[in-house]
């Protein structure tokens, strides 16, 4: 009997991706803001009342076109968590700023807010808050924060479509709708995805001009398409951040089945932290924290081992049953390209990630089969380690 493989991810199609790349390619406006780019823009500033929205070709476009906007300058200090992805940095160091690195939460990977205050300078210029797994940041806590010090706030909401905070008032708001500016990803690997994309989210009106010229490489030319002017021309800095109709139309297939598709990846979501629950409660392993303010998206489900043998031998015996399970970030502070601009300081709990956390499977199309058998081969490692 042929042993079915089951893959870390992998991608849904809803059924409507290739309809409406026909349409797009048919319509013979596949460069730019065409048809479906309106359409994903107007889906989510109704859906999620987000200010101004504006597609890009990745979220580390988005994370650029944001450090732009807030005219990062050589000498400038952002915050950011050190457990993250490479692009959240990138953005700003891009434009010469120097990064601080924060330390994550005891129970889980966001950072760390009672910490955040204490790396504020006068030369702190932003907080980048990562929603981790599509868990929200404590949002009141660091928007108070940068109330206090004039500081601008750039949500990375890459893994947060869909997913929630409730503020200390009892108001639900969307992630990338809190700060001033937010960046999502739609890579393949995301809830909704088009291969490669991401979306800038504008909530502060003084960027949204600004915005759309850096966005058309520094030029005016969306005025000029909108009639607003009668010839454009270059007048700021950008870059060619703008993807394909073609791309549009994929995600708007998706964007069409949202509900569904997050309905499925809650189910699963769910199984997994019903079946290993035992093994919480024993001291085995730690499952994910929600706090009380943050919805779940279920981005991803991960469990967080020991120590790194203890991971590393994890990974083997679902390797061996053909399942993929992969371990996420390395510590920025830590890395090859930055760690001698690091201050020195120790940030012991996003190391602890680094080399405990382990991602499990999670993708639409995982039957009760699939999860079945990965969380029976995890019960049987931890039953032989007893």
């Amino acid at each position: 009997m042929e042993v079915k493989n089951i893959p870390f991810n992998k991608p849904f199609l809803t059924g409507k991706e290739n309809h409406y790349i026909y349409q797009a390619v048919a319509s013979g406006k596949i460069s730019g803001d065409g048809k479906f780019t309106k359409l994903c823009h107007d889906f989510f500033e109704h859906k999620f009342g987000f200010k101004k929205c504006l597609l890009t070709t990745s979220c580390t476009d988005a994370l650029e076109m944001a450090a732009i906007l807030i005219n990062i300058e050589v000498g400038d200090e952002v915050i950011m968590p050190s457990y993250t992805f490479v692009s959240t940095s990138n953005a700003f160091v891009l434009r010469g700023a120097k990064i601080i690195f924060a330390d994550s939460d005891t129970k889980n990977p966001n950072l760390d807010v009672s910490k955040l205050e204490a790396l504020i300078t006068d030369k702190t210029k932003a907080i980048v808050p990562v929603h981790y797994a599509g868990i929200s940041c404590d949002m009141d806590a660091i928007m108070r924060l940068a109330d206090k010090y004039n500081l601008f706030v750039i949500e990375d909401a890459a893994q947060a479509i869909d997913s929630y905070y409730t503020d200390k008032n009892g108001i639900t708001k969307p992630l990338g709708s809190i700060g001033h500016l937010s960046a999502f990803s739609f890579h393949e690997t995301k809830n909704i995805m088009s291969g490669e994309g991401g979306m800038l989210v504008i909530n502060d009106e003084r960027f949204i001009a600004r915005a759309e010229i850096i966005r058309e490489k520094g030029t005016n030319r969306s005025s000029f398409f909108k009639g607003e002017i009668d010839k454009y021309g270059w007048v700021d800095m950008g870059s060619s951040f703008l993807p394909s109709d073609i791309i549009a139309a994929f995600l708007y297939a998706q964007l069409e089945n949202l509900e569904d598709i997050q309905k499925r990846r809650k189910a699963i979501w769910n199984y997994y932290y019903k079946e290993l629950q035992y093994l919480a409660n024993t001291g085995q392993i730690v499952l994910p924290h929600i706090p009380n303010f943050a919805s779940n998206n279920a981005h991803m489900f991960y469990i967080v081992c020991k120590n790194l043998d203890e991971r590393q031998g994890l990974i083997s015996a679902l390797k061996e049953n053909s399942i993929l399970s992969v371990f996420h970030y390395l510590s920025l502070h830590k890395s090859p390209y930055y760690s001698n601009k690091h201050d020195g300081r120790d940030l012991p709990n996003s190391d602890f990630y680094s080399d405990n956390l382990l991602r499990l499977p999670m993708y639409y199309e995982l039957t009760e089969t699939d999860l079945a058998l990965i969380t029976k081969t995890i019960s049987k490692f931890y039953e032989r380690k007893l």
